[in-house]
């Protein structure tokens, strides 16, 4: 098994095992934690073992070609999105963000490109409309697990055909910068209701309330028109703190204080006064 150099984590940054080594270690399999795939040596440790195949999942090394050609059978890629749909880095948020209603599991045979080789095979997931990034990614990981089965039982018995991409119909799905967890009430709700979710539980969407950094865990769009300015709190009850946007209203339904728990608006109403104050 393969897997990246442990990292450190944590606010107090101590180097931390992946779950791949961690699962490794469960089961006593060898593990390899290269920094990278372009040395020599990395190579040509890779090649004493006289590979059949690799299986690639979200590893976060570029391939080289000189690894790509070690296996019998190629390298196969488990990417979490209906390709050429999301190419990159952040497929799950970004299919969030954008509003998709179907998502999915697309099994690739690797080539030099970033996401760009022949589909093997695809397994299609619809996206709930409560659908946050951390449930797409969990229900994902066990599509993924069945698709990846079923292409390696084919591929011993009867090979899948690898169906070249369409270049044109690729969008990209780049990686998730935590600056953009800050929101821009000027954007529509519902735009914004997509992102809260797509960044639960990571970065969590977040805006300022005076000197206060308000991390926003869930939230909805109601489609309303708002008198105030965008970022205005406008309604403040049990259910919520409604909040005017560029277009619509979006209700404020699970909060974090700097240092404290995310808790339900009902609750953080009674440590915060909401009523007529401006997010920013």
């Amino acid at each position: 098994m393969l897997t990246q150099p442990d990292r450190p984590a944590g606010r107090g940054r101590r180097l931390a095992a992946s779950p791949v080594k961690q699962a490794a270690s469960d089961h006593g399999l060898p593990l390899l934690q290269p920094p990278s795939l372009k040395p020599p040596e990395a190579r040509a440790v890779l090649a004493a073992l006289n590979l059949d195949l690799m299986v690639v999942v979200a590893y976060g090394l570029i391939l080289p070609p000189s690894i790509l050609e070690l296996p019998r059978l190629g390298c196969i890629n488990v990417h979490a999105s209906l390709l050429p749909r999301w190419r990159g880095a952040a497929p799950v948020q970004r299919a969030l963000m954008a509003g998709d209603r179907q998502t999915g599991i697309s099994i690739m045979q690797m080539d030099q490109g970033l996401d760009t080789g022949g589909v093997l095979h695809q397994a299609v997931l619809d996206i709930a409309d409560d659908e946050t990034g951390g449930s797409l990614h969990d229900r994902l990981a066990v599509l993924g697990a069945e698709a990846l089965l079923y292409v390696l039982n084919r591929l011993r018995d009867d090979p899948l055909p690898a169906v070249a991409q369409d270049d044109a119909r690729a969008c990209y799905a780049a990686k998730i910068d935590k600056n953009e967890s800050h929101i821009d009430w000027n954007e529509p709700a519902a735009a914004l209701a997509r992102k809260v979710r797509a960044f639960n539980p990571w970065p969590v969407a977040e805006s300022r309330l005076d000197d206060r950094r308000i991390r926003i865990w869930d939230a909805y769009a109601i489609d309303r028109d708002c008198k105030g300015i965008p970022g205005e709190v406008v309604a403040v009850g049990s259910e919520g703190v409604d909040v005017c946007t560029g277009a619509g209203v979006l209700r404020l339904r699970r909060m974090q204080l700097p240092g404290k728990r995310a808790v339900a608006a009902s609750e953080i109403i009674n440590a915060v006064d909401f009523r007529g104050r401006v997010f920013g």
